[in-house]
């Protein structure tokens, strides 16, 4: 069985002084040496590098700018997998270390070559660490957070159980600071909780926000998913024998397909369609394509084989679907419907927008994104 963990950076690095807290890791690995005794892999998606590398280029949380990060990313990730392999070591354990963008879950032939890379490490028995490359990335093409990527990676290898380590000891229905915050113990639709999960820590990049969407995609794939504090002795093994306070979020009881999910679980929106209410309630079927005529407009700049969302005229996303065309050919199509697709781009089409095959109706199970502006 495959776990995947995510360790927030207040975890792995010290607050005043930015270095490795090597009582956690110490921790850490011990219980990851305990769960693979028991026949189970463990898949480490660590926040930490740009914490750690912040003291190096001289700068702290609150000055840093995008290229402070940046930098500071560069000097924090040898940091952070020397303390990782380190302490691994002290247990016999290997390390390798797998750095991820955005388009290698994005697009689907890098999906499925990251997941090959990760899937022979476990063969052999490595324990891969897995972050993003922060040291390359934008604002624009960047995951954004670990929690949302940990996700993607425990949808990536099929994972039964993801846990998310951070400073808190679960999900409240309120901000945790309120007296008459509540504990929830198990959650099983997840927006019910998102208006009450605002605010995150100094070091990291996400809050229980962003917890909970990267939750909704592990439930989707069949995973389920624990959020709890990660100062414990047992940090991983504690939760998932049920010894200590966490909340539990279920899987699915019917997950999507490989293929559904990695179409529906989105980091960031390439562009976006409106079609008519008729259409969208068509779509429900999986039976109908969108077709040129069925664009009211459109949003973005994309290219042949992103995904794009979905939306009726009152601006609630309807479905997600992988484009047959790039969005300058959209706009060749829908700008001149009566000529045909074949004569306005110069190759052989059907003119199908999206595939029935590659469009995937959106569930009340699913988070939904807010339609741009542009097109609401």
């Amino acid at each position: 069985m495959n776990i995947v963990v995510k360790i927030g950076s207040a975890l792995l690095a010290n607050q005043d002084l930015l270095t490795p807290r090597f009582g956690f890791l110490q921790r850490l690995m011990e219980d990851v040496t305990r769960l693979r005794s028991t026949g189970r892999n463990v898949i480490i998606c660590s926040s930490g590098s740009v914490a750690l590398g912040l003291r190096i280029v001289g700068e702290t949380a609150e000055s840093a700018g995008v290229s402070d990060k940046q930098a500071a990313a560069a000097c924090g990730m040898p940091l952070l997998l020397n303390a990782y392999r380190q302490v691994g070591h002290e247990f016999g354990l290997e390390i390798a270390q797998v750095l991820l963008t955005l388009g290698d879950f994005e697009d689907h032939r890098r999906f499925l070559n990251t997941r090959n890379t990760v899937h022979r490490l476990l063969e052999a028995g490595v324990i891969p660490i897995i972050n993003e490359n922060d040291s390359i990335t934008t604002e624009e093409i960047r995951v954004g957070d670990n929690d949302r990527l940990a996700a993607k990676v425990a949808q990536m290898i099929g994972a039964k159980e993801f846990i998310i380590l951070t400073g808190v000891d679960g999900l409240y229905d309120r901000n945790p600071d309120d007296p008459d915050a509540q504990f929830v113990p198990e959650v099983a639709d997840v927006s019910q909780y998102m208006e009450a999960t605002r605010g995150k820590s100094l070091l990291g990049t996400g809050g229980m926000a962003t917890k909970l969407q990267a939750a909704n995609m592990a439930q989707e794939a069949g995973c389920t998913t624990w959020i709890a504090r990660g100062d414990a002795d047992r940090p991983l093994s504690t939760v998932l024998d049920g010894e200590r306070r966490a909340t539990r979020i279920t899987a699915h009881p019917d997950p999507q397909s490989s293929w559904d999910s990695w179409i529906t679980n989105r980091l960031q929106m390439a562009g976006s369609l409106v079609v008519s209410e008729a259409v969208a309630d068509e779509l429900a079927s999986r039976q109908r394509s969108i077709r040129r005529e069925d664009v009211l407009s459109m949003e973005g700049d994309f290219t042949r084989g992103d995904v794009l969302h979905v939306y009726d005229p009152g601006g609630t996303e309807r479905a997600r679907g992988l484009s047959d065309f790039s969005s300058e050919e959209i706009r060749v199509l829908t700008h001149n419907p009566e000529t045909d697709a074949e004569q306005l781009l110069g190759y052989r089409t059907h003119g199908e927008i999206v595939r029935s095959a590659n469009l995937v109706p959106l569930e009340t199970r699913h988070l939904l994104w807010d339609a741009p502006e542009a097109i609401v």
